[in-house]
């Protein structure tokens, strides 16, 4: 017996592949996949040189190809059938390697701000090196109270992937410095991949003053008083806009547990 033609039963085959036999006994009974022999003893068995079939059909599956459209395949496969299929499915396997790509980033970025807020007190103020980050920005003042509809607003505007990297806020100096916080200037987000120039912004790198301060967000005008406090203690010539983002928004039981991140660029 030659090792082309090693015959083996249902629950044979489906331990070499390491399926369940429910699964061999589906695709015989649709007439995808169906035992090559049958036995003296009325048994039915697998050709090992079928396990390469096999595996074709579970690699078609695994793109999310449907069982109809595999078995449609199966029936007629030819050269230029397949090449239109392997075309196709690459693509969207270029998307989804896209996308599981944007997916770590988030993870990363997530897991670094919940490792930061681990360690941080009620309230602390520092000088921080940043580099420069590209943003995408809109414009929203907050005067609306229901905080909900952000999120429509958002949707028609950014990707997914961009809201889960964090949605923030900003405001001018201007307003920081006389208390006027009634109307903010817009909200921002992280830029992922291609967005449209108009609502991009690069937040220039350099010293930052950084507050964080846990606690709920109307917590921020007393932050911004000691931040302020704080530049003109230490000479401190500030510049541009103060951003305001939540870093464990997703890893919290409690309202009183919620970080927020402050940032105003330090000029020169």
């Amino acid at each position: 017996m030659t090792h082309n033609n090693i015959k083996m039963t249902i629950a044979q085959f489906a331990k070499l592949h390491k399926v369940n036999k429910r699964t061999l006994h589906y695709y015989d009974n649709i007439g995808l996949f169906s035992p090559s022999a049958k036995g003296d003893n009325g048994y039915r068995y697998y050709d090992v040189s079928q396990s390469i079939t096999f595996e074709y059909i579970r690699m078609l599956k695994e793109m999310n190809m449907s069982i109809e459209e595999i078995a449609d395949y199966c029936k007629n496969p030819t050269a230029d059938r397949f090449l239109k299929i392997a075309d196709m499915k690459e693509a969207e396997l270029d998307l989804e390697i896209q996308n599981l790509k944007c997916t770590k980033k988030i993870l990363k970025a997530k897991r670094d701000q919940i490792r930061l807020c681990e360690d941080l007190q009620e309230q602390e103020i520092r000088i921080e090196e940043c580099k420069a980050e590209k943003i995408s920005v809109l414009p929203y003042d907050f005067l609306d109270d229901d905080i909900s509809q952000v999120f429509v607003y958002l949707k028609d505007k950014w990707s997914i992937e961009q809201i889960r990297m964090g949605v923030g806020s900003f405001i001018s100096l201007d307003k920081v410095i006389n208390k006027t916080f009634e109307r903010y200037d817009g909200i921002y987000t992280y830029t992922l991949g291609k967005t449209s120039v108009s609502d991009t912004f690069v937040r220039p790198n350099g010293k930052y003053l950084c507050g964080y301060q846990k606690g709920t967000w109307d917590k921020a005008p007393a932050m911004y008083e000691k931040m302020i406090a704080y530049a003109r203690q230490n000479n401190l010539l500030l510049t541009g806009y103060a951003y305001e983002i939540g870093l464990n928004e997703f890893a919290i039981s409690r309202p009183e547990e919620y970080v927020t991140k402050f940032m105003i660029k330090i000029d020169g």
